[in-house]
């Protein structure tokens, strides 16, 4: 990334990193997202259960989403963990990821095309998205779906004219998907009925709420569903919530219910 963030990360926080060195017991990475701070992940903290050759699990020059879990200001090191990161935790931080190396890919090109060196633009523009909004990607998105114009930030005239025209043509509001797989069945003669209601009750949900969804029958007893949403964890509180649903609903009629997530 072409801008560092300054100081250490937060305890806690997610971060983007890359193996650098691979030891016996512990695992040392750069932070891609920080200047020139190392970061360490112990082999306790790579995976669940035992381990009997780190290489197993990192190889050098990988990428990898690692939890902060302690910070030494003085020694300018970062203590991380691996395995305590989830899936859906891991691809949202992910898509940030990328979302903001193509922030910065935008604002490169507008440097060219202004034929202003990418360090002045980042005194007379970035720095200021920056400091509003923590992320180039954050002030895109802002400008791109809230009509903002960034006068509020003292951007010179010549500059903001262009750069909002180029934000608002490439830049889009992200979706991300998931789905799984239900099963609904019922031995009632009006097993039909009940799963239809079970159905018409999520649908019910998703409609009031307007969350983004499908299900799609795909063979007795089966059907899929799909959950578009902004990001992952939105889209996973979703799922959940509308499976819950379902699974109340045929467990109040006697009927099965089972959910598998792909």
């Amino acid at each position: 990334m072409f801008y560092k963030k300054q100081g250490l990360p937060e305890e806690d926080s997610l971060i983007v990193c890359t193996v650098k060195k691979i030891l016996p017991n512990s695992v040392f990475v750069d932070l891609d997202e920080y200047g020139n701070v190392e970061g360490m992940i112990h082999i306790s903290e790579i995976s669940p259960g035992r381990i009997r050759n780190l290489r197993d699990f990192v190889k050098e020059n990988k990428k990898l989403v690692c939890k902060v879990l302690r910070v030494d200001n003085i020694k300018n090191h970062v203590d991380l963990s691996l395995r305590r990161v989830n899936l859906a935790q891991k691809k949202e931080k992910d898509m940030e990821y990328k979302q903001e190396l193509k922030a910065e890919k935008l604002l490169e090109n507008f440097s060219r095309e202004m034929k202003t060196d990418m360090d002045e633009i980042y005194v007379i523009i970035a720095k200021k998205l920056l400091q509003k909004y923590g992320t180039l990607y954050n002030a895109f998105l802002d400008i791109a779906n809230n009509n903002k114009d960034l006068k509020e930030l003292g951007i010179e005239e010549e500059y903001r004219k262009t750069l909002v025209s180029t934000i608002r043509e490439k830049i889009k509001p992200p979706e991300v998907s998931i789905s799984g797989t239900l099963t609904l069945s019922s031995t009632k003669p009006n097993g039909i009925s009940i799963i239809k209601n079970a159905l018409n009750n999520v649908y019910g949900i998703a409609n009031v709420k307007k969350y983004n969804v499908s299900i799609k029958y795909i063979s007795a007893p089966n059907y899929k569903i799909d959950v578009t949403a902004k990001d992952y964890k939105s889209a996973e509180k979703i799922i959940g919530e509308l499976t819950n649903e379902a699974m109340s609903s045929m467990k109040k009629e006697g009927g099965f219910f089972e959910f598998k997530r792909q």
